[in-house]
């Protein structure tokens, strides 16, 4: 009898690909990986699950693949856990006739400026916001909205690209990097020019049209949005919760979503709950385990039944406080050491400490998510103790980053036969 398979189109390397591996293992399901560069995820060679190389950017050639499995497997669904590939995902479902999310409104919702069109007409709140597609643009989108402003790429997720402008200096400083080429685009360069919503930052998880979370959400320093903790469930009275829950509903209504996961991202401002971002899938790591550890809902196997056609199960079955605090790299250099991780992930009541790099890894900070290079999460039936056991496990881990050589120490380094390019023939 053929075994039942799960398709997975890519991964994340920093966990939530394996979580969706391991959840469909649970369930009985074969899981197959494609992608592009299978040698990216550590985690797939590491226990030897299954992955396929097939360029995951041609819809053809991954119809081909899943085709060519569909003679050797039962395909019991197709999904994945990335943004980038959660429409190419859908449209695999329609293809073959499985249940997945509606691709055309994963699209015009991972459009953030056709995103904000939607909810304006819809009346949700959001923030003031205009569209550049020039260093022009964002001159005098600035002007009409005043400081600060918050930048960001149309099209893209994990706050990259993303930066707050308190003055003309700071846009002028990231308007050239966003069309300066050093930015790298993942469609016709776009900016969305938005008025910056102040107030505590929430992130909602979704499953259907049913609220099962609301984390509270710190970033490190300004101007950068690199997340630094996460406390689920947040400190909200009930007429709160019941706000950024029914404006929540609003944003699924106004976008066509309500199947499978969505996470929305809110400031609680002078005017209520402010939507930031609707993100049409299942949210990173470590949002799911934070939403299992303090709800009892297992959000990835939850959404695996629905992509088999299964009936899901979003009962909670306790109330924990969970939290997470993000490892930020502080400097660029090269990683000489990292560790502590086994002596608090013993702490009692830590649930994982875990590192995304290793030693000897270059260190360049991108001022997003990249730059976090590990977590620990944390949970108990208290607010304090679930800090207080954070803030424990995080003293026993240490890391060391060396700075990189400078041009004179490498030509020292290297000597006089294999020395560097004289200054005049460096490119800057």
């Amino acid at each position: 009898m053929a075994a039942r398979a799960l398709i997975l189109v890519e991964g994340d390397p920093t966990g939530t690909g394996l979580l969706y591996i391991q959840a469909a293992q649970r369930l009985g399901l074969h899981p197959i990986t494609l992608s592009a560069d299978p040698a990216g995820y550590e985690y797939l060679a590491a226990a030897k699950y299954e992955a396929i190389r097939v360029d995951t950017n041609s819809i053809d050639a991954l119809i081909r693949e899943c085709a060519r499995l569909g003679a050797i497997h039962d395909i019991a669904g197709i999904t994945s856990s990335l943004e980038a590939f959660y429409a190419t995902a859908g449209k695999l479902c329609r293809h073959f006739g499985l249940p997945g999310p509606n691709p055309t409104s994963i699209e015009r919702c991972c459009d953030k400026f056709v995103q904000r069109q939607l909810l304006v007409e819809a009346g949700v709140p959001i923030p003031a916001y205009r569209l550049a597609v020039n260093a022009a643009d964002v001159k005098s989108a600035a002007a009409e909205i005043g400081w600060p402003v918050v930048l960001k790429p149309a099209v893209g997720a994990g706050s990259t690209g993303v930066r707050l402008c308190r003055n003309a200096d700071e846009l002028a400083e990231h308007r050239a990097y966003l069309f300066g080429g050093k930015h790298i685009w993942r469609s016709p360069p776009r900016v969305l020019v938005e008025e910056f919503a102040q107030g505590p930052h929430y992130s909602v998880d979704i499953m259907g049209s049913e609220v099962i979370g609301i984390a509270a959400l710190e970033f490190g320093p300004p101007p950068h949005f690199v997340y630094c903790e996460c406390t689920c469930p947040a400190v909200l009275t009930d007429d709160e919760h019941d706000h950024i829950a029914d404006v929540s509903l609003s944003c699924l209504r106004a976008l066509g979503l309500g199947w499978g996961p969505t996470n929305i991202e809110f400031r609680w401002t002078k005017r209520g709950p402010v939507v930031i971002e609707v993100n049409p899938r299942m949210p990173g790591t470590p949002d799911p385990q934070l939403v299992q550890l303090a709800h009892g809902v297992d959000l990835v196997t939850e959404h695996i039944k629905l992509v088999v056609g299964g009936e899901w199960d979003l009962r909670r079955r306790h109330s924990d406080i969970a939290a997470a605090r993000f490892l930020v790299a502080d400097r660029d250099g090269t990683l000489d050491r990292i560790g502590g991780d086994e002596e608090a992930a013993a702490v009692s009541g830590v649930a994982e400490a875990k590192f995304y790099v290793e030693p000897k890894t270059p260190i360049v900070r991108k001022r997003d998510y990249r730059d976090c290079i590990g977590h620990v999460i944390a949970a108990s039936p208290s607010r304090a103790q679930t800090e207080a056991i954070l803030q424990r496990a995080v003293e026993l881990i240490s890391w060391s980053i060396s700075p990189f050589p400078t041009l004179g120490e490498q030509e020292q380094f290297l000597g006089p036969t294999l020395s560097a390019p004289a200054p005049a023939q460096v490119k800057r």
